[in-house]
């Protein structure tokens, strides 16, 4: 199968031709063109793909900071740095990099780096189920600086119109994911749709509360985020009750203890 490819190039001339050189290699089926590291980071958590190709110098995340935090990733895609500095290579390689190329672009050397990237994925065992791990992080924007929210540092997440609040260990952080995308996302990484307004952490689960025909779930302390009491829908109490029963040792896990 062609590979599917990711170039991050803040510079909207250099990422053209960088998606052109790219998708003429016959290797190649799909590549989808970014502007800094915070737009790749939201691809990544949406979608997989085989290869990243990105700048070293750009807003924001740096390459090397970004290829860092695929480093993260259960299964992260190889990455090639194309770059017009040479005095980063050595700490790129270190980082895991499968090639680093040098502007301008020599087509040559593009095929070097795309035949490189097929033959480690070639060389890729198969994968076997595994537990689910929460390794995803999500960008958010605070006065101008990127800070990344690791899935497994949110407890819940409330749904406000197109936008959804994070409420994590660091903090409350507005988003801009619908709800529903991250119910989809999430639900195998421990997280269970509780209302049509939350989300939850199965992992901070301290117990539920009936009262009458209503339902409220509780949620243990997070952080700097306080322990909270949230509804919980007719229609999902069952599923929720039957996700708890089914994974008692949830709260003895990383991140499940008070």
């Amino acid at each position: 199968m062609q590979l599917s490819v990711l170039a991050v190039e803040d510079e909207a001339p250099a990422l053209d031709e960088l998606a052109y050189l790219l998708g003429e290699h016959p290797e190649v089926g799909e590549v989808v063109g970014v502007g800094d590291a915070t737009s790749a980071l939201r691809i990544l958590n949406e979608r997989g793909v085989d290869a990243i190709f990105l700048d070293i110098n750009m807003p924001g995340l740096s390459g090397l900071e970004l290829a860092s935090v695929l480093g993260n990733f259960a299964h992260p895609p190889a990455v090639v740095f194309v770059t017009a500095h040479d005095d980063k290579a050595v700490a790129a390689f270190e980082i895991g990099a499968l090639d680093y190329l040098l502007k301008p672009i020599r087509k040559e050397r593009l095929d070097d780096a795309v035949r490189r990237v097929c033959a480690a994925r070639s060389a890729e065992p198969v994968p076997q189920p595994e537990e689910p791990v929460n390794d995803e992080v999500i960008p958010v924007e605070l006065g101008g600086v990127t800070q990344l929210v690791r899935c497994d540092t949110i407890g819940w997440v409330e749904a406000e119109g197109d936008y959804a609040r994070l409420h994590a260990a660091s903090g409350s952080h507005l988003v801009r994911i619908p709800l529903s995308t991250l119910e989809e996302r999430w639900r195998n990484r421990g997280f269970q749709r509780v209302h049509r307004s939350y989300l939850v952490a199965l992992n901070m689960v301290t117990g539920l509360r009936t009262s009458g025909a209503s339902t409220m779930v509780r949620l243990r302390a997070n952080g700097t985020s306080p322990a909270a009491e949230l509804p919980v829908s007719r229609r999902q109490a069952r599923e929720l009750r039957d996700r708890l029963i089914r994974d008692p040792m949830r709260a003895f896990r990383p991140g499940g203890n008070d």
